[in-house]
């Protein structure tokens, strides 16, 4: 049992501490540090990741309410505002990109065997960018307008088990589709992304991978139907056409046949158009591999929840890095405990109980699974007494 042990304590339990330790010496990050060391940096971010604190007074603020437990979450002592500042300034964030990277393929092991909603051997990755907008005046390096500052993260989701494989991050004014010039398809891997990245010379160069994508089409799309495959319309699917693209020079960026499917979603009456060079599976399957690109969209949302412009605990270059990698290994953690628990509840129910529960002395395990767990040293107020007082 874990008699006296908070359930922040107990998440960071899961940590590699000795890969954190050769990332912090590769890096040099605890060099003529000697009281708030790297260890002590991650447990502040990461508990202030978990709990959806908003600036660093607040940080500071909520882990000085109860000093008499910080010793027991891991800290050696107070966190003030102005030595957690200064740590993510001058720190190098390549150190928890690096180990963030570490979890991530440690996570990627755990969840290769995780269903999907289609019955696949391949892996099927969901690519997407979003945009954080800062402010320019106090974030005057990360240029995107003329009076608006922002960055763009782009991110390729493994759809088995939702864990981030890669992240970029760049100026907000980079364009989604150059992320594919940096990309390196996997043979037989499955890509999922939206219309923003139509480029039909780098949707070649993945197909000369070897690689499947699966996009919506463009309302402007010159193409010639070259054969119809039969269509079952009560399932949705209106047509499953073979096409040649005839624009401009679109024939000559790509050459091959590819495959058009028009469908309509039973639930919402909406008409999607996709594009595919994949011409074995069914044409629901390619529907439903569009769909399960909604979890990037999820991932985004958690994400945003806690890099809001007022929670960005530092306005360099260095220290919003430094905060983003964070957060995507905090996330990435957990996603492990999941899996390492064998729990039932999906990532973002188990993210907002975790985000209440930080200081309570509760196995982890019970908190996850709601069992039923009382304290040994508890009273039990419905035990009759065996003698009258």
């Amino acid at each position: 049992m874990n008699e006296g042990r908070t359930v922040f304590s107990q998440l960071m339990d899961f940590v590699p501490k000795s890969t954190f330790r050769r990332r912090v010496h590769r890096y040099q990050g605890d060099r003529g540090v000697t009281r708030f060391t790297c260890w002590q940096q991650w447990l502040a971010m990461s508990f202030a990741q978990i709990t959806f604190r908003r600036s660093l007074r607040d940080i500071e603020a909520c882990l000085g309410a109860v000093p008499k437990k910080l010793y027991h979450m891991g800290f050696t002592g107070p966190v003030p505002r102005s030595t957690l500042a200064e740590a993510n300034e001058k720190r190098d964030w390549r150190l928890y990109s690096d180990f963030a990277h570490v979890l991530i393929g440690q996570a990627r092991r755990l969840y290769v065997g995780e269903p999907l909603d289609v019955e696949l051997d391949q892996t099927v990755y969901a690519l997407d960018a979003t945009t954080i907008d800062l402010c320019l005046s106090l974030f005057p390096w990360a240029t995107f307008r003329d009076t608006k500052g922002g960055i763009k993260l782009h991110t390729l989701l493994d759809l088995r088990g939702n864990i981030p494989t890669y992240v970029w991050i760049t100026e907000a004014k980079v364009h989604d589709v150059r992320i594919l010039d940096v990309l390196l398809p996997e043979p037989g891997s499955i890509y999922v992304f939206d219309r923003a990245y139509i480029d039909f010379q780098r949707l070649w160069a993945l197909h000369q991978a070897r690689a499947i994508f699966v996009t919506r089409t463009k309302k402007n799309l010159n193409y010639r139907r070259r054969y119809s495959s039969p269509a079952d319309r009560t399932t949705g699917i209106i047509c499953d056409q073979t096409i040649v693209l005839t624009g401009r020079d679109t024939p000559e960026y790509y050459p091959a046949a590819l495959r058009r499917i028009r469908y309509r979603d039973p639930e919402t009456g909406e008409t999607l158009v996709f594009l595919t060079n994949d011409f074995i599976l069914p044409a629901l399957a390619i529907a439903a591999l569009y769909r399960s690109r909604w979890q990037v969209e999820l991932f985004f949302k958690w994400i945003k929840q806690h890099l809001r412009i007022k929670a960005f605990y530092g306005t360099s270059d260095n220290a919003v890095k430094t905060q983003i990698w964070i957060a995507i290994a905090t996330y990435v953690l957990v996603a492990i405990v999941r899996k390492r628990l064998k729990l039932e509840r999906d990532l973002y129910t188990i993210l907002q109980i975790l985000s209440v529960y930080p200081f309570e002395k509760v196995p982890l395990q019970h908190l996850l699974t709601h069992s039923i767990y009382t304290r040994q040293d508890a009273d039990i107020y419905n035990q009759l007494w065996l003698f009258d007082l």
